[in-house]
């Protein structure tokens, strides 16, 4: 963990291998990954105000980032893939904060903006160390071992 927010979330390289296993492995195998992810957090780091909060911010938070495996193994969709993964993320966060964390705005903040800016504040930049990392290792993962999704997208003309 690089940074920790004090209500809940952290600039930190947890995303890269479950982004990794999904841009390897494909989607299905990267939500179930990212939700048993999300459950081992919940019962190590637990911040929990309600049930549907438990479930917004731990299974389904990490599970939507298995959307990476969605994209191609390839460096543009490892880019496209981790983005599209982390807004999934964001987005479950964001939610979450609206409805449940609303009071911990400062004085008149709007919730949604509130929620907005807390969540982008750690998940930004846990993002662009994602895409980065992500990128050196998978084209070191496929110089060593191509995944059998990398092999099925080599002769197609948009890999």
């Amino acid at each position: 963990m690089l940074f920790k927010m004090p209500s809940g979330g952290s600039v930190s390289l947890e995303m890269i291998p479950l982004i990794l296993l999904a841009l390897r492995q494909g989607w299905k195998v990267g939500v179930v990954a990212g939700a048993a992810y999300g459950l081992l957090d919940l019962a190590i780091d637990p911040f929990v105000v309600h049930p549907v909060q438990l479930l917004l911010d731990y299974p389904l938070a990490f599970g939507v980032l298995g959307l990476a495996g969605l994209f191609k193994p390839t460096v543009r969709g490892a880019v496209l893939g981790a983005t599209v993964a982390v807004l999934a993320r964001f987005f479950c966060h964001f939610l979450s904060g609206v409805v449940f964390f609303a009071s911990y705005a400062p004085g008149d903040w709007n919730p949604f903006l509130y929620s907005a800016a807390y969540n982008a504040a750690y998940l930004v930049p846990s993002l662009a160390i994602a895409i980065v990392v992500v990128v050196v290792l998978l084209k070191a993962l496929d110089a060593a071992q191509p995944s059998p999704r990398q092999l099925r997208y080599r002769g197609s003309a948009t890999s």
